[in-house]
């Protein structure tokens, strides 16, 4: 009886396995917000990594994260490695594209808590005395990933994390 118990545990857990490695080899989380300045005050604000521990959401829940900058001051070419400790890791993130008051992309390369390398764009858009945020994270769909994903919604996971972040953004921009 016991090996047969165990011969069916096998048997799903292979079916497990083999329905995640069958999921999207890319991920994107995508979340928008409407913020009540002008895109040049939102643009400075995502444009410049001295800017971002003051609405990053990973920043803020992470108190002991230690960020040094390197590259350019501000905009394509700036450089911000981080370390911290829980889920916001270790990495660095690289601005790769900046098209003044209307998109940001930031190359993100985390080496821990395990190694994955996403693409963050942010695009702004004037309305009347306001701004559209979209915030887009598209990268690879990690295997652990794709195995948690058949348990939790990772949209719905990952996208409490922009959410998050468009708030915060929000609160600054609009003081």
């Amino acid at each position: 009886m016991a090996m047969k118990i165990v011969g069916i545990l096998v048997v799903l857990a292979v079916i497990l396995l083999v329905m995640a490695a069958t999921r999207p080899s890319t991920v994107q989380v995508q979340r928008s917000a409407l913020i009540g300045a002008p895109p040049e005050r939102v643009f400075a604000l995502i444009n410049d990594f001295h800017e971002w521990p003051r609405w990053a959401p990973q920043d803020r829940e992470d108190p002991a994260m230690r960020r040094t900058y390197s590259g350019a001051d501000r905009g394509a070419g700036a450089v911000s490695d981080w370390q911290g400790k829980g889920s916001s890791g270790r990495g660095q993130m690289t601005i790769s594209e900046s098209v003044p008051v209307t998109r940001i992309v930031v190359k993100t390369d985390f080496t821990k808590p395990f190694e994955a390398h996403n693409v963050n764009e942010f695009v702004l858009e004037r309305s009347a005395d306001s701004t559209k945020v979209t915030w887009t994270m598209r990268g690879t769909n990690l295997y652990a990933m794709k195995l948690m994903g058949l348990f939790v919604n990772m949209d719905r996971l990952m996208g409490k994390h922009f959410e998050s972040g468009l708030e915060n953004l929000k609160q600054v921009a609009e003081r």
